[in-house]
Parts: C-alpha cells; structure tokens; sequence
C-alpha cells in the first residue's frame, strides 16, 4: 500500500479537472502516492471525463454536494495512508511539490501539518489570497497570513521563505498526517465551507500539535473557483464559522471579551458594505451573527470537550493584537511590519 493519498474534492469542476490534472500527474511519483477524486454530486460532466480520459484515477461519487467540509470527511473515512494531500482542484503544482513535502514530514515527525507556499495562478509573482505562506488568527479570531493581511497581498520577494511554525495551513493545499486528522474530529460539518481548516487547526495546536508553513514546496492557486469574492454567501460562510469556530475552542477567560469585541468589529464590517452600497454583504454579516446564536447550543458538550483536550489556554501561534487595529490606525499591512 502506498504511503500517501492526494485527494481532490471536485464538484462541477471539470473544467478544472482537465486543466490541472496533467500536471499534477507529472510531478506527483506514483509509486509512492494515489490519486482520488472524490465528486461532491455534479451535475457537469466531470464522472464522464474522469472516466474516459483517467480511467486509472480512483474516482469515488458521492450522490449529493456535501460541501468541503463534509465532503472530505466522506472521502477520508475509510483511507488508511500514513499521509493525506488535501489538494483543491484549481491548483497547479510544480517539480518537487511533493517530494519536498513527504520529506520534511517524515524526518519531523512531531510535525502534524503542514502547507506550502500558495502564490496566485494568475499572478505567479503574487501570494495568493487563501494561505499564502503560513496563516495565523489574532486575538478575537480574525485569520491573516505572512503575505496577506486582510485584502492586501505582498508581491513575494522571497521574505518569507524560511520554515515557520503557523496557526493554520490552508485547506487549498494541506499535508497532514490521517491518523491526526481523524483523532481531532476532522472538519466540522456544519460549516460547509470556509475556516473549516481554521478549526481543525485550532484543535491540533490545542492537543500540543504543531503545523508549519515550507515555503521550498510551491504551488499555484487559482481562488474563489466555488465562490467568488464578494459574493454574500462567502460573506455569510466566513463570518458565521468564525464565531461557531471561537466558540466551539476559546477558553472561558477569553471567550466573553472577545465576543463583545466582535460585536463591533462584525458590525463595523457590515457598516463598511453598505456605505459601499453591498447591502446583500452587509445582511449576510447580521444573518450570521443571528445563525451563530442559534447554532451555538448545539456545541456545548464539543466546546466542554475541546477545552478538556487542551494542553494550554491559547496556542503560541495567535497574535496577541487586533489585526484591524494594527491594519487600520497603525498602517501594519504586510506581516513584516507586525514583528
């Protein structure tokens, strides 16, 4: 049995498919990786493509769209590789992506995870919004990462190309080990989409687990390929998993202040779509604030849970400061300028 399984979650995505496929082939060794492709319910054509043109890829259907969040789950259920790739489909990867990857897990074995370096597919000189080169959470939940504060992205200079310990790694493309993703729960269903990675991330580094950014291993993102940016429904996703995310893994000393902190900050936002007149945006932040309230009861036995398999308060990788505050009054827009 191969050591490892690079698992795409597809959902109409063809188009995708047939564009990133060959190359991921190519620079993926065979002899030590699987390919799978887990479809999330299309209505596209993709079965049929995979079917005529990969008929040696492991295809696995699911009859409905599950979303990324439980559609992974689904897909790594029954899997028992050491190693899993969570890769997305809108991704292209280069020489030694893997292999550079494996690597560096299997000499640090107290490494659970780890990502790449993630730069834009439309912009190789850019990072790319979702990761870029390590993400991290400040202190009331909002997530950045080195090359990419808010919506200002660093053109990569190779300033961030040392190792580094990070809070979270993206879900766009996530080495980690199956054994450790399954002990922590996995994703968190409700969730669907979006910050899914976020908390499975808060609860490795709680459980004394530690995930890194090797920015030696290099791969290409295309972004917003499900939803694009600005849509409502992202804005909805975002702000509702934060908030279920904080619950779900923030001890009780912090839990209440951060809370009426994100009252204003989440209301600051929703302000901020409608002076520029993206009144469906600024809806989508209050319909997941009111969805976070009715949502929240369900997780009390989880969080009771969380916080028990917690071995510290807070992980060492959150930043101890309001990344808007920093961003807004103190023009810190490059993670840099944060040290």
């Amino acid at each position: 049995m191969k050591q490892t399984a690079i698992v795409i979650l597809n959902w109409n995505g063809k188009k995708l498919l047939e564009q990133f496929l060959p190359a991921l082939i190519m620079h993926t060794p065979r002899e030590d990786a699987d390919i799978i492709v887990a479809d999330n319910g299309s209505t596209d054509d993709s079965l049929t493509f995979l079917k005529t043109h990969y008929p040696n890829i492991n295809v696995r259907e699911f009859e409905k769209n599950y979303g990324f969040a439980a559609g992974y789950n689904r897909a790594l259920a029954d899997l028992q590789y050491e190693y899993v790739v969570l890769l997305n489909s809108d991704v292209e990867v280069k020489k030694d992506w893997f292999r550079l990857a494996i690597d560096y897990l299997e000499t640090n074995k107290n490494i659970t995870a780890l990502q790449p370096k993630i730069l834009s597919y439309k912009d190789y000189s850019l990072f790319e919004y979702a990761g870029a080169c390590g993400g991290f959470l400040d202190k009331h939940g909002f997530p950045f990462c080195r090359g990419r504060i808010l919506n200002t992205i660093e053109v990569d200079e190779g300033q961030y190309d040392t190792l580094q310990q990070i809070f979270w790694a993206s879900g766009a493309c996530l080495f980690i080990r199956l054994k450790d993703f399954k002990e922590a729960g996995g994703f968190d269903p409700l969730f669907f989409a979006h910050q899914e990675e976020i908390d499975l991330c808060w609860r490795l580094n709680a459980r004394g687990k530690k995930i890194v950014c090797l920015p030696q291993s290099c791969v290409y993102h295309v972004g917003g390929a499900t939803l694009g940016k600005g849509d409502p429904q992202k804005t909805y996703l975002n702000f509702r998993n934060n908030l279920l995310m904080l619950y779900k893994n923030l001890p009780n000393p912090y839990y209440k202040k951060v809370m009426f902190a994100r009252f204003f900050w989440d209301y600051l936002s929703a302000l901020h779509f409608l002076l520029k007149g993206q009144f469906l945006n600024a809806m989508a932040i209050h319909k997941a604030r009111k969805d976070f309230f009715l949502s929240k009861t369900k997780y009390k036995a989880e969080r009771a849970q969380n916080l028990k398999m917690s071995l510290r308060e807070l992980p060492d990788t959150i930043y101890a400061k309001s990344i808007i505050g920093q961003y807004y009054f103190k023009n810190k827009k490059k993670y840099k300028d944060l040290k």
